[in-house]
């Protein structure tokens, strides 16, 4: 049965991080993972991570500077040392978390550079794979669909799968969110079969609403199975915005055999 994680950058927000985790924690969630909790020292979050009993997944690298436009730094031209420092930090929190991997956001480029843009965001992704390795940590990448990431270099997962053999690193995988991959091709439990041996985590989120994977047009009990049946044994991350307060969601998870008790015991199952 999938072991769920909760991603943090939309679960549980109306709170702290601190409380963020330790409200994961309660509701039965046994691993977390993070957009960008630099804003709180690493120390204080790994306290919290200590006292709540779970465990730290990915980070992503800081997106760059909002106000230019920037959504990641990895594939833009350039901007190689801001991306190498923005790795430094990512791969220092997840360090000292205990995490398993760091995303790194690939950006926005411009049509008539994208070319550039793939030989940068791979010799940058080689380079932090080094880096990653050293502490054994996995990067992972992921594309993002247009209608949410506008002008984003990475969105299909055969361009990611490609930019990952391109690397020639074992440990950079494709980020696999099921979300994503609807929205720019469809045919997600096929898609997944193709690059699994490429798959470094897995994601999920109602198409179109991006809400609890409760609704809209994937049917997540059968997909998780495909998924299971393909080999995926890892955890997969709820990386979705709800629709409400969080622990009012939480009855999706009594789909999952092994997450019922989970909904029963915050008083949502359906």
């Amino acid at each position: 049965m999938p072991r769920f994680s909760a991603n943090l950058g939309f679960l549980f927000a109306d709170r702290p991080h601190g409380e963020r985790i330790a409200a994961a924690a309660v509701a039965g969630f046994p691993a977390v993972e993070m957009h960008w909790p630099y804003e709180v020292p690493a120390a204080t979050l790994r306290t919290a991570l200590d006292r709540a009993g779970v465990r730290m997944l990915g980070i992503n690298t800081p997106v760059g500077d909002r106000a230019r436009g920037d959504n990641g730094l990895a594939a833009v031209p350039g901007r190689e040392a801001e991306f190498a420092a923005a790795f430094d930090l990512a791969l220092s929190y997840a360090v000292a978390l205990g995490g398993t991997a760091v995303h790194c956001m690939a950006g926005v480029v411009p049509p008539d550079r994208r070319d550039a843009a793939e030989r940068t965001y791979v010799a940058n992704l080689t380079a932090a794979a080094d880096k990653a390795a050293a502490a054994g940590k996995t990067i992972l990448i992921e594309p993002l669909n247009p209608r949410d990431a506008p002008g984003y270099f990475l969105a299909d997962v055969d361009q990611a799968a490609a930019i990952v053999q391109a690397t020639g690193r074992a440990n950079v995988k494709i980020m696999f969110d099921c979300y994503h991959v609807q929205i720019v091709g469809g045919d997600v439990i096929r898609r997944f079969e193709c690059v699994r041996p490429l798959v470094g985590h897995v994601q999920i989120a109602a198409v179109p609403s991006r809400a609890e994977p409760d609704e809209g047009e994937l049917a997540y009990p059968a997909i998780l199975a495909a998924f299971e049946a393909a080999g995926w044994d890892g955890f997969v991350g709820a990386e979705y915005k709800p629709r409400g307060r969080t622990e009012d969601g939480l009855g999706w998870m009594a789909a999952y055999p092994a997450a019922e008790a989970v909904a029963v015991a915050t008083g949502d199952a359906r």
